[in-house]
């Protein structure tokens, strides 16, 4: 993907509220997230890979895996909409693959995207953080990250490793103004899962105490707090949303 920025602000919005980033906005959790803070007046852009937006949201065409791209996309958005308040880094693959037949590809491709192309956002959105002393930094990531998956070793590295991140993120900047969570969903009603055979849906809701799986506003909703005035003494946290499928891992 290019890194040419393709900003797609609601018809007769100025900005208001903070500046919020949210990557992977098209879709699933990360479409939810986005129209949850653009309810709440927040001015949200996103950096994607193409699909139709919300409504409101500011697209930036940039793939998480280019460092130059993410770079031209951040400064896009500083100079269209000011300063980045709020990143929520949602953005993710899988390669779902058994271990013994998971090629490096497979592996590298879902650690470049999830992790990598975290690490990327958050450099680059950090800067101007930094500067303003303040910063709300939201990691999604997965409950696999620390339950594990079978076929998922790549997925579950690579989400493991984002709570390493937001806590030496926290060890770091939490002295100017700066928090850095984990959302760790679990299953989530989404295409993905609608998309699982009646037999298997049902398999994985025995599983899970509350005998159903999340709605992607109940995902949002736990962004958005972690990203308020509320939340300014949590960082460094994993904060399930799983309906207790990974309780005590």
């Amino acid at each position: 993907m290019t890194d040419v920025p393709a900003p797609q602000p609601a018809a007769g919005t100025a900005p208001t509220g903070r500046v919020v980033v949210v990557t992977g906005a098209a879709r699933g959790i990360g479409r939810t997230i986005a129209e949850r803070f653009v309810a709440s007046g927040d001015t949200v852009a996103t950096l994607y890979r193409g699909g139709d937006l919300p409504t409101g949201v500011h697209g930036y065409v940039a793939d998480v895996t280019d460092s130059a791209a993410v770079d031209a996309a951040f400064a896009g958005i500083e100079s269209d909409l000011g300063p980045v308040e709020v990143l929520v880094a949602n953005a993710g693959v899988t390669r779902d693959q058994l271990l013994m037949r998971m090629s490096d590809e497979e592996f590298e491709t879902v650690l470049d995207v999830n992790l990598t192309g975290t690490f990327r956002c958050v450099r680059r959105a950090s800067k101007g953080m930094i500067r303003a002393r303040r910063g709300r930094i939201v990691l999604v990531g997965s409950v696999v990250g620390l339950y594990g998956g079978p076929g998922q070793v790549n997925y579950s590295s690579s989400k493991a490793a984002l709570v390493g991140m937001a806590r030496s993120i926290t060890r770091e900047l939490g002295g100017r103004g700066i928090t850095a969570n984990v959302v760790a969903p679990g299953f989530v009603e989404t295409d993905m899962t609608a998309a699982l055979p009646e037999a298997t849906q049902k398999q994985y809701k025995a599983s899970i105490p509350a005998g159903r799986f999340a709605s992607t506003d109940e995902v949002a909703g736990v962004v958005e707090f972690l990203a308020s005035d509320a939340a300014a003494y949590v960082s460094g946290a994993v904060i399930p949303v799983d309906g207790g499928l990974g309780m005590g891992h």
